[in-house]
């Protein structure tokens, strides 16, 4: 999903905190590169006098702001603005200025300060009101069918019991590192990461065709290339441990979950619960994946190396799941006992 950007709504050069300092760049921009400026008018918001715009008419503003330069767009929809940069895990925050309403605010790759803004309704904008665009993030959602995967370390709370915290979190980076890079690398998004464990998403929320073959693809990859860190942390550190996935497909929904004071985007549905489950069952070194997934793979399922295991009971599910695995050269099971 690629958030729409409708046009310019103002953008910030750096300025001196003073009268002056605007008064000179206003006589640069006006006289010396002879741009179309009204005089100077102070900003709008209440304890920012020091703040002065270049008045371009209908082109919009150039703001003269002394905390540095600051490229302000507007968006088409600031509520899906915000989801769609936090599904793809950039930083933002939510500002709010007593003028301009809410925004968002966040950094390019090379560190440039960018803000959103929602484009001001005429009827709020005929009383001086602007709405809030995004309060109702909370209630929007996307319905599609995709393929959700998730992985967890085994062995991970021996680790954590032999080894201190600060041998233990450059682990988890690694670890995080390389099943991240193998997700995005098969075109997933990352929605979680809690503890040791990943929920990875594909198709999700815009959807692919090939969903469930990108699902077992990284499954393939992270299971290779997990065995070849598990095997230097053995040198390392002396510790046994492996890789569990378990892959679903089906209908998810896809958006915020929380409170007024903590909400984060994700995605729901039995589909979800039913790739955890299988997640939970999957041994060191083994892939699960349900017979949905299977069946979505159509005519290129014969191309995916699987064994038929026997039906899996699920907790919460009334009938047995027909399930499958990639084939592996070792399975160990060091799932901690229940």
């Amino acid at each position: 999903m690629t958030i729409k950007v409708l046009g310019l709504h103002h953008h910030a050069l750096r300025s001196g905190p003073d009268a002056l300092s605007a008064g000179k760049l206003h006589e640069f921009y006006a006289e010396v590169l002879g741009m179309p400026c009204a005089p100077l008018v102070p900003g709008d918001s209440p304890g920012q006098e020091a703040l002065y715009a270049l008045d371009l008419g209908e082109q919009g503003r150039i703001h003269l702001d002394p905390s540095g330069p600051l490229l302000a767009l507007t968006v088409a929809d600031l509520a899906l603005a915000r989801a769609e940069l936090e599904r793809r895990g950039i930083a933002v925050r939510r500002i709010d200025d007593p003028a301009a309403g809410p925004g968002l605010r966040l950094r390019d790759p090379v560190g440039n300060l960018i803000e959103l803004r929602a484009p001001r309704s005429i009827s709020d904008a005929a009383d001086g009101r602007l709405a809030d665009p995004l309060a109702q993030s909370p209630s929007r959602y996307t319905r599609v069918r995709g393929s959700v995967m998730f992985a967890d370390m085994r062995g991970f709370t021996r680790i954590s019991e032999r080894l201190n915290p600060t041998e233990v979190v450059p682990l988890l980076n690694e670890y995080f590192d390389l099943l991240t890079g193998i997700a995005t690398g098969h075109g997933g998004t990352v929605f979680s990461m809690a503890g040791d464990g990943l929920m990875i998403g594909y198709g999700v929320p815009d959807e692919q065709e090939d969903a469930s073959h990108r699902a077992l693809e990284s499954a393939r990859e992270m299971l290779s290339r997990f065995d070849g860190l598990a095997s230097q942390w053995k040198r390392r550190h002396d510790v046994d441990t492996g890789l569990g996935i378990g892959i679903n497909t089906g209908e998810v929904i896809a958006g915020h979950v929380g409170s007024a004071r903590f909400m984060s985007y994700t995605i729901v549905g039995d589909t979800v619960n039913v790739a955890s489950r299988l997640s939970q069952r999957a041994r060191a070194g083994e892939a699960l994946f349900s017979s949905e997934v299977r069946r979505s793979l159509g005519a290129s399922s014969h191309s995916v190396p699987m064994v038929e295991l026997p039906a899996l009971q699920l907790r919460g599910r009334a009938a047995p799941v027909e399930i499958f695995c990639l084939p592996a050269s070792e399975r160990l099971d060091l799932r901690p006992e229940s």
